[in-house]
């Protein structure tokens, strides 16, 4: 049987007649993937096929390249999702754009490979159980978030949620471990729709809880001060804009990053607003930052619950605001976890350890 799709042949055989040793691929079954364009296929496959080997350690398969074609053997269910797998790596070479170990881990997660579990709660949002549909979900463009640089996309299904919230609601709290993307995510969105003309500016704000806010004992001017509390916002933004347009825009006040206490006392209209490290706010702080949207703008909330700076004693703001608004029309909470975890694999261990501990 042959089937063609997005200019390639699939290829699928009979089962083999051998039945496989204990503990290599599946039952035999086997496919073969035929590629138009071959120039492409060191990309797709990675040097020394190491996106090929990356596969086979997750899947239960075992694929070989030969010029043009993949061979694909193994369990029937994770051929299919073999196929898929390499069928959106193709199309992104196709598009001119780089595939790398983390394009390849993110199809895995897409395909369910990664479970994901968050809270069933009102008013709180889930990613979809797994399903291999979501893998060209994961290459797709309406998932892609357009920057001046290259396109951000999601590289999980609960990070999938996470954009999708903040395209559809004017306020989305991203609730979740380190490294799951929320900073990184929701600066991509502000920046296409600032540079969409969305919205007129980009706000990005985060207490300075680790000085209490009392900045006065640091050396240099008030920029030098808050800075340090501040990197990661500016990190996030430099992945997103070239420097010198960064640089002219906060020049002009177009994008402005500055601590929560800068806040106090403002109404934000036609901005996209971000709260980041929000779980050391106080709850006096979140109700004066929420009630700071004003017409035609968005904000995002991103927090995470399990780690406090805050002094010993004084309620989170953001707990008690997942309390408070859980529900509330308008307003989208994104639980992620672990499993959306998107550095170094290590670093999703240390955070499963840390929950289970608790």
């Amino acid at each position: 049987m042959h089937l063609i799709a997005k200019k390639m042949v699939f290829a699928t055989a009979e089962p083999a007649t051998s039945a496989s040793p204990a503990g290599t691929a599946g039952d035999g079954h086997q496919q073969i993937l035929t590629f138009d364009e071959n120039q492409l296929l060191v990309s797709v496959f990675g040097v020394g096929n190491a996106h090929l080997s990356q596969v086979e350690r997750v899947l239960d398969v075992r694929l070989s390249s030969s010029g043009n074609q993949l061979h694909m053997s193994g369990n029937p269910d994770d051929l299919d999702t073999c196929r898929s797998l390499f069928e959106a790596l193709y199309a992104q070479a196709q598009r001119g754009e780089a595939v790398g170990p983390d394009d390849v881990d993110a199809c895995l997660r897409f395909a369910g490979k990664h479970q994901v579990v968050a809270p069933d709660t009102a008013g709180e949002r889930k990613a979809p159980p797994p399903q291999q549909p979501l893998i060209s979900g994961f290459n797709g463009d309406t998932l892609a978030i357009k920057t001046r640089r290259s396109p951000v996309r999601p590289r999980s299904p609960g990070q999938a949620v996470y954009l999708d919230a903040m395209a559809k609601s004017e306020m989305v709290f991203g609730l979740g471990p380190a490294g799951t993307g929320k900073t990184y995510l929701s600066a991509a969105v502000a920046v296409s729709k600032l540079i969409n003309e969305e919205v007129d500016r980009l706000i990005l704000t985060r207490p300075a809880v680790e000085a209490g806010e009392r900045l006065g004992f640091l050396p240099g001017d008030m920029k030098d001060k808050i800075d340090p509390y501040l990197r990661p916002l500016y990190d996030a933004l430099r992945e997103m804009l070239a420097s010198n347009e960064l640089a002219r825009k906060m020049e002009q006040g177009v994008i402005e990053v500055a601590p929560l206490a800068f806040m106090r006392g403002r109404t934000l209209k036609r901005s996209f607003v971000i709260l980041d490290e929000a779980q050391n706010t106080t709850e006096a702080q979140m109700k004066m930052f929420l009630t700071r949207l004003g017409e035609g703008s968005r904000m995002v909330i991103n927090g995470d619950q399990s780690q406090t700076d805050l002094p010993r004693g004084t309620n989170s703001g953001l707990a008690h605001a997942v309390r408070v608004l859980s529900g509330v029309k308008g307003i989208e909470m994104v639980h992620m976890d672990e499993n959306d975890v998107v550095r170094h694999p290590l670093v999703a261990r240390i955070v499963k350890a840390y929950d289970q501990s608790q």
